[in-house]
């Protein structure tokens, strides 16, 4: 009876080897063990996301979930600010449609929609916030940095920029005159 068992795993693993060895060669999506190795496939550096994640998703067309513990800032050359989950599309030298990564310049937080890779040669990637691109140096993300835990609300409360409509609405409420102060 355990024979029979073994065989039947047996037959079930030549099965399945063949598809997986043949996923991992053709460079699929969903054979990387780690978002780490993805970025690496795709010529990103590998500390663009902080240090730990163990959780991700990334399908063959290049749509990526991060899913991280909790949500957390890591310093670089500025401070950046990683949602609990983040994603995004992730393509050779880019990463766009991004969602869950919000940079600090002049203590203002702004979303980053788009990072990408200058020329090798440069030695500089690109955080685009929409109307403007920040370029940091590419070595600064050679090797994942370790994340400090942050509350949003409090991240929200020190940082007024990343919410504008709300703070205009708060000072619109809470004036004695009725008159919006900017």
């Amino acid at each position: 009876m355990i024979f029979t068992s073994k065989t039947h795993l047996s037959k079930k693993l030549e099965l399945f080897l063949p598809v997986l060895i043949f996923c991992c060669l053709s460079g699929r999506a969903a054979c990387q063990s780690s978002i780490y190795e993805a970025l690496k496939a795709n010529g990103l550096p590998v500390g663009l996301f902080p240090k730990g994640v163990k959780n991700f998703t990334l399908e063959s067309s290049g749509k990526f979930q991060v899913y991280l513990d909790q949500a957390c800032n890591a310093k670089f050359e500025n401070e950046i600010h990683y949602d609990r989950n983040v994603s995004g599309n992730l393509t050779f030298g880019l990463i766009g449609g991004l969602s869950g990564i919000s940079a600090q310049d002049l203590f203002l937080w702004f979303p980053v929609k788009e990072i990408r890779v200058g020329l090798p040669s440069s030695g500089l990637i690109y955080f685009d916030v929409g109307v403007v691109s920040k370029k940091f140096s590419l070595s600064s993300f050679e090797t994942p940095r370790d994340c400090v835990a942050v509350q949003v609300a409090d991240l929200d409360e020190e940082t007024p920029a990343k919410n504008i409509n709300g703070e205009l609405q708060y000072k619109l409420e809470h004036t004695d005159s009725g008159i919006a102060v900017s």
